[in-house]
C-alpha cells in the first residue's frame, strides 16, 4: 500500500511523534493507521523503559487549587534538563497532570498515573509519559504529590518561577496576606509551622549538636543547659514559620503579622524540583556522543 502524505499527516496528528517515525512505523505496519499507533505505544514504552534509569532532576513544580479554596495539589514532574522543562509538549503535560490530581481523589503518584491524562480520554498518564519520553528523548518523572483536601481556612498557593510551589492552608486574612505567607515559605523554607510541630527526635539532635559544641569551646559544665536553652530557641526561631521574620519586613515575625489580623496558618507544604536527587556531573563531549548514539 502507498504510504501517502495525508496518512503520515493523520498518524503525526495523532501521535505527536516524528515525521521518519510515523512513515516507518506506516510502512511495518502497510498503512494500518491503527496498527501503526500501536507499534509506536509498544516502542514508546521500550524507549521509556531504556532511559528510566536516567537522573531526572529538572522540571516544573504544578499547582491547581479547587475555585472554592477548599482543596489543592502540587505536582512535581521532572525532566532532565531545563531545555526540555521548557519545552510545550513537557508543559502541556504537567499541567495535565495536575488537572487531573485536581479532580480525582488519589494520594500517590502510582494511582495518579493510572487515571486518564484527560476526562474522556482512555490513555493513561503513564501511558502518555512513556509516549512523551519516546518524542523529547529524555527521561520524564511524574515524581511527588501533595494533596491538601477538606481545608478548615482557605488555601493559598505561590509559585517562584516553576521549580518552587507552596501551598498555604490559612484560617482569616485575605487573599493578599496568604499569597505573602506562601511568598515566605518559599523563601525562607520553614520546617514547620510552630515549635509544637519539631519532631522530637530533631530537636534531640540538635540539642546534642549545641551541647557537643558548648563543651569543646570549654564553657563551664553549669552554664552548659542554659547555652543549649537559648541556642534552642534561636533554632526554633529560625526553622518554624511563625517564629521567623517576615520577608518583606524582617522588623516583625510572621506570627505577629499573623496576628494583627487575627490570621492562624493550619499547615504548608513546600516543593522544590529536584529535592533529595543527586544530579550526575557529566562530560559534555560525552553527554552530546551519547545523544548521537540515542542512548
Amino acid at each position: 500500500m502507498e504510504i501517502t502524505a495525508s496518512l503520515v499527516k493523520e498518524l503525526r496528528e495523532r501521535t505527536g511523534a516524528g515525521m521518519m517515525e510515523c512513515k516507518k512505523a506506516l510502512v511495518e505496519s502497510q498503512g494500518s493507521i491503527e496498527a501503526a499507533i500501536e507499534a509506536m505505544r509498544k516502542s514508546g514504552q521500550a524507549k521509556a523503559a531504556k532511559k528510566a534509569g536516567r537522573i531526572a532532576a529538572d522540571g516544573v513544580v504544578v499547582i491547581k487549587v479547587a475555585a472554592d479554596g477548599k482543596s489543592g495539589v502540587m505536582v512535581e514532574v521532572n525532566s532532565e534538563t531545563d531545555f526540555v522543562a521548557k519545552d510545550a509538549n513537557f508543559k502541556d503535560f504537567a499541567d495535565a497532570v495536575g488537572e487531573a490530581a485536581l479532580a480525582a481523589d488519589v494520594a500517590d503518584v502510582e494511582a495518579l498515573s493510572a487515571l486518564p491524562i484527560r476526562a474522556g480520554e482512555a490513555t493513561t498518564i503513564a501511558e502518555a509519559r512513556e509516549a512523551l519520553i519516546a518524542k523529547i528523548g529524555e527521561n520524564i518523572q511524574v515524581r511527588r504529590l501533595v494533596r491538601f483536601e477538606d481545608s478548615q481556612g482557605q488555601l493559598h498557593s505561590y509559585r517562584h518561577g516553576v521549580r518552587i510551589g507552596v501551598l498555604v492552608e490559612m484560617e482569616g486574612g485575605d487573599a493578599e496576606l496568604g499569597k505573602d505567607i506562601a511568598m515566605h515559605v518559599a523563601a525562607s523554607n520553614p520546617l514547620c509551622v510552630d515549635a509544637s510541630q519539631v519532631p522530637a527526635e530533631v530537636l534531640e539532635k540538635e540539642k546534642d549538636i549545641f551541647r557537643a559544641q558548648a563543651l569543646e569551646s570549654g564553657k563551664p559544665v553549669e552554664i552548659v543547659d542554659k547555652i543549649i536553652e537559648g541556642r534552642v530557641r534561636k533554632y526554633l526561631e529560625e526553622m518554624t514559620l511563625l517564629g521567623q521574620p517576615f520577608v518583606k519586613d524582617v522588623e516583625v515575625t510572621v506570627e505577629k503579622l499573623l496576628g494583627r489580623v487575627g490570621a492562624k496558618v493550619r499547615r504548608f507544604s513546600r516543593v522544590e524540583v529536584g529535592e533529595g536527587i543527586e544530579k550526575k556531573q557529566e562530560n559534555f563531549a560525552d553527554e552530546v556522543m551519547a545523544q548521537v548514539r540515542g542512548d
